[in-house]
């Protein structure tokens, strides 16, 4: 990604600053930060400090601010110094952050019980460019009233990138939504061959519903996502805007600009900024995704290609495919702060798809999850999961192995190879469904066959509660779906120590084969093989007191 982090507890604070954490409690300023650890400002001229390791002309925070008593969030500044001098002013809302009550429904009613999601982010142009070895400082100064945690700055010098063909690109007539729309039915009535697609300059876009894409292949580019930015109604909240793509408009792309929603809690169905089904050969570019339920959700779409993006505080998944959605390639991008899986791949065939294979996933990044999982694959065969970065789940496993069909019709896995490659997995696990703790990574084996798993080159660095669980589902007191044929080489784990709450006897394991997960739950049941498997640090490698699950150990 184009941007360097820069993390509060490792800049300089002063006037008060504090740095607190670490810990993994929900709700809590320190448990739902990056590296679990985060410097509050409470009071005047408290501050956190870094010095810039490259040029910068924009910055983001990671920050927290209280909610209102009613729950609608509440509105702030913080000054931001450069060198001593002030250069500008954030505007900080909680409007988007604060759900209470019911974990897997959680809502805006601080009455109705503890709270999770507490953090958001807002971003600023700064005007000029910040060299390299300056000091960039986040204060609270006296006009700065309300009370602040901050999790990380990113920095980046970002360009403007002008209309790449003006003859063959049409520039919208406004800032509009009809008005971008107009340029799009332009192109698509086009009888000359002349137009390519849609060119948005910089600008703020005013949108409240779905930019619809039929007709012919269409290119929409902006001007970057720093400076092509579309915004839904700040008067309205849970507007459903995006772009609604048809198969007769395979072929098309859509990069260099961002999308800025309006939800503050989670509703199935809208809400997703590209919503493709049957379609192919398509391309989402250097999106830049906020305040929506998902950025991407595609079922039944094949050989498409997503690239170069950062998904930020959603409410669900930050990309998803589904019902044969086959041979494309998801790369290069960052998730955080998602509100259920990060990356999935789910082979529900519900819609009438089918034959979920030959997606690869590679060089990707899903932090802070604030529920479910980094990494999600639910079935499927021939997909290729690589290169991963994964940390600070919050209540989930960091990925999700399974062949739990959620009662949709679904495809196991198999008979071809699911492989995983080159995942690391640091400070993940949770608790969820009440009582039931997670992993680092989950293998669920469940309603569907679970087969031809690769797993290689995995990483585990200090999970909330163990390293790997194997679990299988009951029905009744009949497991569904043993493990077969699933393989583990090269897999490291570290650091898997008592977590301290709750939850501890449930922590601990380096390997855990679980007993009875739920109540009227069994036993993991199957087999698994593990090559070069090295741990340390944890205070027990392997927990395997079922005589129904067997693992087999190679050096």
């Amino acid at each position: 990604m184009p941007y360097d982090t820069y993390e509060a507890e490792d800049g300089v604070v002063g006037g008060g600053a504090q740095v607190v954490g670490p810990n993994r409690t929900v709700g809590d300023i320190a448990g739902e930060a990056s590296g679990r650890k985060a410097v509050t400002l409470n009071t005047t001229g408290a501050y956190v400090e870094w010095t810039t390791k490259a040029p910068t002309n924009t910055l983001v925070t990671r920050f927290s601010i209280p909610d209102s008593t009613g729950g609608g969030g509440t509105d702030a500044t913080l000054d931001l110094y450069v060198d001593g001098q002030l250069l500008k002013t954030l505007d900080l809302t909680s409007r988007y952050a604060w759900l209470y009550g019911n974990e897997t429904n959680p809502g805006n009613q601080p009455g109705a019980g503890g709270p999770r999601h507490v953090y958001d982010e807002a971003s600023v142009l700064l005007g000029t460019t910040v060299p390299a070895g300056a000091k960039i400082r986040l204060q609270k100064s006296a006009s700065n009233t309300s009370r602040y945690a901050i999790d990380f700055v990113d920095l980046e010098l970002a360009t403007a990138q002008p209309n790449p063909n003006p003859v063959a690109y049409v520039q919208p007539t406004g800032f509009t939504h009809q008005a971008v729309q107009n340029a799009l039915d332009k192109v698509r009535m086009d009888t000359t061959g002349a137009l390519n697609g849609v060119y948005l300059p910089a600008g703020d876009y005013q949108t409240a519903s779905k930019f619809q894409v039929y007709g012919k292949a269409v290119d929409v580019v902006g001007a970057g996502p720093w400076f092509t930015r579309f915004f839904a109604p700040a008067s309205q909240e849970n507007t459903d805007i995006g772009f609604r793509a048809k198969g007769t408009a395979n072929g098309s792309a859509f990069r260099d600009f961002a999308y800025f929603g309006n939800y503050t809690s989670r509703i199935d169905g809208p809400g997703k900024v590209f919503d493709f089904a049957n379609v192919t050969d398509m391309t989402i570019d250097n999106i830049w995704v906020e305040h929506m339920i998902c950025m991407f959700w595609a079922s039944n779409m094949d050989d498409s290609e997503i690239k170069n993006s950062r998904i930020r505080n959603t409410f669900a998944d930050a990309l998803n495919m589904t019902n044969g959605s086959a041979n494309n390639h998801v790369h290069n991008s960052s998730a955080r702060g998602t509100g259920d899986d990060s990356f999935a791949l789910f082979a529900a065939t519900d819609s009438g798809g089918s034959g979920q294979q030959g997606n690869v996933f590679e060089n990707l990044t899903s932090t802070l999850t604030w529920r479910a999982a980094g990494l999600a694959v639910y079935g499927g065969q021939d997909n290729t999961f690589r290169n991963f970065y994964i940390a600070d789940t919050l209540v989930y496993s960091g990925v999700t192995i399974s062949s739990l069909d959620f009662g949709y019709p679904m495809e196991g896995f198999g008979p071809l190879p699911t492989t995983f490659e080159g995942i690391t997995v640091v400070r993940s696990g949770g608790h969820f469904w009440g009582s039931q703790t997670f992993p680092a990574v989950w293998l669920f084996s469940a309603s569907k066959k679970f087969s031809a798993i690769r797993v290689d080159d995995l990483d585990i660095v200090d999970p909330t509660y163990a390293g790997i669980m194997f679990q299988t589902n009951y029905v009744g007191s009949t497991p569904q779906n043993p493990f077969q044929d699933t393989v583990l080489s090269n897999v490291s784990i570290t650091g898997a120590r008592k977590s301290g709450d709750q939850f501890d006897a449930k922590s601990g394991f380096g390997i855990w084969v679980n007993e009875a997960a739920e109540a009227g739950q069994g036993p993991a049941v199957g087999s698994v093989t593990f090559n070069n498997l090295q741990m340390s640090n944890n205070v027990q490698d392997i927990k395997n007191t079922t005589s129904t699950f067997t693992i087999v150990r190679n050096p």
